[in-house]
């Protein structure tokens, strides 16, 4: 259990800090000047591969917690509603791994809006999904 459990983190942390590192380059996206075509080029290359790397990361994440949750029986129980809590954390990096597929969408057809002061924002999610995580199996707060 203790190896699965090892893995498991070692993938959650690869998979956030895709999850750090792509709004970051759509920070940068969303600063490229009009006319710079390179630039763009090279951040939404940057960018597609990334989501991709990220994805691939977050598959045996996702697998390695289900087997410690299903196979371990870690988190069932009376006494366990930190799981519960770090579940529903679970499926907000979800979401927002998909939402940053899609915003990818809306870069790669020039028909983003919005702008690197809201990318600035939108890039701290992770951190404070990533601390309520932690805090939540470490501490079992419930």
């Amino acid at each position: 259990m203790l190896l699965v459990k090892s893995f498991h983190i070692v993938f959650v942390a690869s998979w956030f800090a895709g999850l750090f590192y792509l709004p970051r380059i759509f920070v940068n996206l969303a600063m490229v000047p009009e006319g710079s075509i390179a630039e763009r080029a090279r951040l939404l290359l940057m960018a597609r591969k990334l989501l991709r790397f990220m994805t691939l990361i977050a598959v045996p994440a996702l697998g390695l917690g289900i087997w410690l949750w299903a196979g371990y029986g870690i988190g069932w129980g009376p006494g366990n509603g930190w799981m519960h809590a770090k579940l529903a954390v679970v499926l907000l990096a979800m979401g927002y791994h998909h939402a940053c597929g899609r915003i990818l969408k809306k870069f790669e057809a020039n028909a983003m809006a919005r702008s690197h002061v809201w990318f600035r924002w939108f890039n701290e999610m992770p951190v404070l999904m990533l601390v309520a995580a932690v805090i939540l199996v470490v501490l079992k707060p419930f």
